[in-house]
């Protein structure tokens, strides 16, 4: 099982869709995939909206490309999280690492693309 990742740049802004169960499984492959997209820009938005479900190898995957972030001097927003993720995310304090807002529009509108 793998968790498909495609990114786009807009405007000075990464924008990361994941989607897929991101378990144990695919946690370290979708480790690989994502922190070289971390600091590339200003801004990194990752749409979880196809993420129906995220284990605590996710959170992990999720608490590095929080850390990468921070050495790299960047942001990273959180966009589309479904009820059962938010509650983990909730539940475990990951939510206080991260800006979460609802879409990735919102984020590239309030940066000018």
């Amino acid at each position: 099982m793998t968790v498909e990742v495609r990114s786009r740049d807009h405007g000075g802004v990464t924008v990361v869709e994941l989607e897929g169960e991101i378990t144990s499984v695919s946690s370290a492959e979708l480790q690989q995939r994502i922190l070289p997209l971390i600091g590339g820009t200003g801004t990194t938005v990752i749409d979880l909206a196809k993420v129906p479900y995220i284990s605590s190898a996710g959170l992990r995957t999720l608490l590095l490309v929080h850390r990468q972030a921070l050495r790299r001097q960047t942001e990273t927003v959180l966009v589309g999280l479904c009820d059962e993720v938010r509650f983990v995310m909730s539940a475990t304090g990951f939510l206080e690492f991260f800006d979460v807002r609802e879409s990735a529009a919102s984020v590239l509108g309030s940066a000018g693309g």
